[in-house]
């Protein structure tokens, strides 16, 4: 095995570090794709941990700077090949190797930037501006690993639409934490509509109280994401067979988040309970095998 080889294989076990310490739900999901799939998914997902990080983590001085730095960084690795980083190296060959636009990292680090001053959005259709660069475009990144059985634009827009569903399940779980990083992304409209604002959820945060209010919203938004998740599943059926576990399984214990959305996220974690993960998980596990053989 030559040296090139044995870095790019550190490359992709770096990332797939990175998405077992950060995504648990999805990183278990993942285990159910071929083994051929997964470093590139690692990958993708590494990335956009990374900028992740920037955005939030304690101790960037220049959060801006750092992000443009990181899409040059990307830029060189793609055009030169010269290493710079196990994520960008293992990006790179990815991005190669499944012939991934690079447009939708362009259209995923704009909204990253947008984190940086936008604090609140007024409608769904503001949240929906940011959510294409933070959502939809991982799904099309997605995309080419999993492999389609129709024309990959006629998937395009259900794994947009998945991407979506997923985005608004982490909102409604992380709505404390995104306070305290002052930042709202329940659309402000909706929260108004049941005499909610930013003060409120604060005081529910501050004092672990319920409040019916907020309660009404979230009920509110959580149909709404249960209609994403209904109007993406049709996508399931046109990746490969081999993908269709793996995203059935994240498809469902995401959704399954969302029965868990009450006043309590405001100051608690919630998270699918590990015997409900496992009882997705190894049927899941089985159509993943059976997929595999009958492709052999």
């Amino acid at each position: 095995m030559s040296t090139n080889t044995l870095d790019m294989a550190s490359a992709y076990a770096a990332c797939r570090r990175i998405n077992a310490r950060y995504g648990k739900t999805f990183f278990l999901a993942t285990t159910l794709l071929r083994p051929e799939q997964r470093p590139a998914v690692h990958a993708l997902y590494a990335f956009a941990r990374w900028a992740d990080e920037i955005v939030d983590a304690a101790g960037v001085d220049d959060r801006e700077g750092e992000l443009d730095r990181l899409e040059r960084l990307l830029d060189s690795d793609i055009t030169s090949g010269e290493p710079s980083n196990p994520v960008l190296v293992a990006l790179a060959d990815t991005m190669r190797r499944y012939d991934i636009d690079r447009s939708l990292f362009t259209d995923f680090l704009a909204s990253m930037r947008m984190d940086l001053t936008v604090t609140e959005y007024a409608d769904l259709d503001a949240l929906g501006v940011y959510m294409h660069g933070s959502a939809e475009v991982i799904g099309l990144q997605m995309l080419p690993v999993l492999g389609t059985v129709v024309p990959r634009a006629d998937a395009a827009p259900y794994a947009a639409r998945l991407g979506v569903a997923f985005q608004l399940t982490n909102f409604l779980r992380d709505v404390g934490e995104d306070l305290d990083r002052g930042r709202v992304y329940l659309p402000q409209d909706v929260l108004g509509a049941h005499g909610v604002d930013r003060d409120l959820l604060q005081w529910c945060r501050r004092h672990r109280r319920a409040n019916v209010r907020v309660q009404r919203a979230l009920d509110d938004l959580v149909a709404y994401s249960y209609a994403i998740y209904q109007s993406a599943a049709p996508g399931i059926a046109m990746l490969s067979p081999s993908s269709r576990p793996c995203m059935r399984t994240a498809y469902t214990l995401y959704r399954d988040i969302l029965e868990l959305v009450t006043c309590e996220v405001l100051w608690k974690r919630v998270a699918v309970p590990n015997t409900r993960r496992l009882a997705v998980a190894v049927p899941g596990a089985g159509r993943a095998l059976l997929a595999r053989a009958m492709v052999r």
